[in-house]
């Protein structure tokens, strides 16, 4: 076939466009699986989780290194001291993180538990602000940690009207990630979740032992939610009846945030 000057000229011009959003992508793909590290990574490790040559992630790892993004000790390599800058900055300027503050911190107050605000990120979900309870957790779960969404309650409830595709690519991704085991399959998170009209989530010692927890989505005007609020308590000093006891305070909150939202960027 024939190709026309100004075709030719237009695919020159996409080709480094194209290979430059592919490098891109790559790079983020390898800052993701370190973040989801609970210690350094080696060279080869990250490499077979990326599904990449050890010569293309090690590029990767030194352009990500320049930038602050990774630091390297020894033959290990963990994220960098750049990314703190941008943490703080989301943290102070977001809006959803913003609005949300004096919200969980009613919650909290109110119901005596832990209140938490997740937002889904692919695949997972991230915790980005908590209010503590009268009762501490049994563990430190910090800001930014990625966490699943096939198990605990504010994982489970952003799942709650997915359809059976988007299932098997949450157990997809979830299996490779290493939060379930290869067996996982998407018949056995559907009997995890809420059944059909339950507008709420439990969980009890599904992500950590001797944890009970109960959520709600925040409603969003597109339609799908992507965030969810979440009333967490140690199992010696609340019940499963307690729990979904505060579930229309979780209500209440998760509609005041989406109307504090409206008109914003979200």
């Amino acid at each position: 076939m024939t190709v026309s000057p100004t075709h030719s000229a237009s695919s020159a011009e996409e080709s480094p466009k194209a290979a430059n959003m592919r490098s891109l992508s790559r790079a983020m793909e390898v800052f993701a699986e370190l973040q989801r590290a609970e210690r350094p990574q080696r060279l080869s490790d990250l490499a077979r989780a990326c599904g990449m040559s050890l010569p293309t992630t090690l590029r990767i790892l030194r352009v990500l290194q320049d930038f602050g993004m990774v630091s390297q000790t020894d033959k290990s390599y963990r994220i960098g001291p750049a990314v703190l800058p941008a943490a703080r900055s989301y943290l102070e300027n977001d809006p959803l993180v913003v609005a949300a503050r004096p919200i969980l911190q009613q919650v909290a107050s109110q119901t005596g538990l832990t209140a938490s605000l997740y937002t889904r990120l692919g695949f997972e979900r991230i915790l980005v602000a908590r209010v503590d309870g009268a009762s501490p957790l049994r563990y430190d779960l910090p800001l930014g940690k990625r966490l699943p969404l096939t198990v605990g309650a504010a994982g489970k409830i952003l799942l709650a009207s997915a359809s059976e595709e988007e299932l098997g690519q949450v157990v997809a991704a979830a299996v490779a990630a290493g939060h379930e085991k290869d067996t996982f399959s998407p018949g056995e998170l559907r009997e995890r979740l809420p059944r059909p009209g339950t507008d709420f989530a439990y969980s009890e010692d599904e992500r950590a032992t001797g944890v009970l927890s109960v959520a709600v989505a925040v409603p969003h005007r597109s339609g799908r939610p992507s965030e969810s609020i979440a009333l967490t308590s140690p199992v010696e000093t609340a019940t499963e009846e307690g729990m979904k006891a505060g579930v229309p305070e979780l209500r209440r909150a998760a509609g005041r945030l989406s109307e504090l939202l409206e008109g914003s960027v979200y």
